[in-house]
């Protein structure tokens, strides 16, 4: 057997299961087609980690319940930013059903830190409020990360302890054999003795017959904006607007707002429908737009074919990030239990060290500029990123490998200027560390070349 197991895909769920399993004396592949890991996560790097009160499913719920104690605990271990903000849910049916359902549901639940308030505690809490209401559910667990770095954090740790994680490689088909199975890619052919497959809506064959249900996919207008003068709000907002269309307004930093919309009619028609939660948006605000797509569907672990050996991870809910680290470790008990595994003795259970120099203070930038000078060379001046970070990112177990990545991983690029001058910086770096020409560089995929051709009258581009 070329592996004891393989996983499929290397979204944040992908990731989770190899982290997990890492901890453990099996030989662990991660196959994942794209140039790097994650790539099922916004480009926002924000993300909600829910608690479970606003699901309308009990057992998405009570995965909620548990991911979001695990997200902190896994946050805290990886340096990666947890931040407990607490979220309002307001309701325009005035009737108020369906705010006591939210809150009777909350509590058969047993999730703490969820409650009622009324107007005068609603303005008390979030005063900057742009809305009249009487009620609404306040849960003070609700928090964002960054999912891109949680994913990454599990990744090379994964990486650390022995997991191989074969980019580009598309899986293609899979088949038994006596004793596993051989999995297919557009590059190589393997075996193993179970598989792990947390590829929603695959298109390779699947020999075991696993049907999966179909999926109700659900697509959210995200809009992030630039904050206005007077705009203070520093809660989540979450507005429905009845059963099919809701509004959701997220902090993602000191200086803009992400606004996801799920609405069924023409969205450009409905650039008025943020403005109910922040005043005065207009067109020039807005940085960026894009579109999330979900499935309303249950997230659940199918394990039907567990005595083959195969497992799936079937669904792709809209809080796939706050369940990611409970559904993996449920994996990590069933495949215990399946191959008989025992742990590691010399598991390491923690990142390298980073140095993120917008979070430092100025006597601990100036140690480190000591050491390497290269971190006192300042390659974005909007967010003050150093080439030294840049290089550290290219360098670390399953480093950056395209423009995309370095951005993700820094937040290079995401100032003001949306990296009109630092693009070009990065694309140096990155071919001097990989020893690659800048023509080589992409974006964030084989068939996003960046530069196509040179000047033949410079020595350099």
């Amino acid at each position: 057997m070329d592996y004891d197991v393989l996983i499929l895909g290397g979204g944040i769920i992908g990731c989770a299961v190899a982290y997990e399993l890492s901890k453990y004396n099996i030989n662990i592949a991660l196959i994942e087609k794209g140039y790097d890991v994650a790539n099922d996560i916004s480009f926002a790097n924000t993300a909600v980690v829910y608690d479970g009160s606003e699901s309308s499913s009990s057992k998405m719920a009570l995965l909620e319940k548990r991911g979001i104690d695990i997200i902190r605990k896994h946050c805290k271990k990886v340096n990666v930013r947890y931040n407990k903000i607490g979220s309002l849910r307001l309701f325009l049916d005035e009737s108020g059903e369906l705010l006591n359902k939210v809150y009777s549901d909350s509590m058969e639940r047993g999730i703490d830190g969820v409650r009622i308030i009324d107007s005068d505690e609603l303005y008390n809490v979030e005063p900057s409020l742009n809305l009249k209401a009487n009620k609404a559910i306040y849960s003070e667990n609700t928090s964002i990360i960054s999912p891109y770095n949680l994913a990454v954090s599990y990744a090379e740790i994964a990486v650390d302890n022995g997991v191989n994680f074969r980019l580009e490689e598309e899986v293609i088909d899979i088949k038994t054999i006596s004793k596993g199975f051989r999995v297919t890619t557009n590059k190589n052919k393997f075996t193993c003795k179970l598989v792990i497959n947390t590829i929603p809506n695959e298109s390779f064959n699947d020999m075991c017959g696993n049907v999966t249900s179909e999926m109700k996919n659900k697509k959210v207008k995200c809009i992030i904006v630039k904050k206005s003068i007077g705009d203070n709000l520093k809660k989540i907002i979450i507005e429905d607007i009845d059963e099919e269309n809701s509004m959701i307004k997220v902090p993602i930093s000191e200086n803009e707002n992400l606004i996801g919309i799920k609405i069924s009619d023409n969205f450009s028609a409905k650039l008025e429908l943020p403005e109910r939660i922040l005043k005065n948006i207009k067109k020039e605000s807005i940085v960026n737009i894009f579109t999330e797509v979900y499935s309303e569907n249950d997230m659940l672990i199918d394990d039907s074919n567990l005595e083959a050996g195969y497992i799936k991870v079937v669904g792709n809910h809209y809080a796939k990030i706050s369940v990611a680290p409970a559904i993996a470790q449920d994996i990590e008990k069933k495949v215990k239990v399946s191959m008989n595994i025992t742990k590691k003795k010399d598991y390491i259970d923690k990142k390298r060290e980073t140095y993120i120099f917008r979070e430092m203070t100025k006597d601990q930038i100036n140690r480190i500029i000591s050491l390497d000078k290269r971190y006192g060379n300042i390659i974005c001046n909007c967010n003050n990123i150093s080439e030294g970070e840049i290089i550290d990112s290219i360098r670390r177990p399953l480093g950056a490998r395209t423009v995309e990545g370095v951005k993700r991983r820094t937040g290079i690029g995401l100032g003001n200027c949306n990296g009109s001058s630092c693009n070009i910086k990065i694309i140096k770096i990155l071919a001097r560390e990989m020893d690659k020409s800048v023509l080589d560089i992409v974006d964030d995929s084989m068939d996003s070349q960046i530069l196509v051709g040179r000047i033949k009258e410079f020595n350099e581009i």
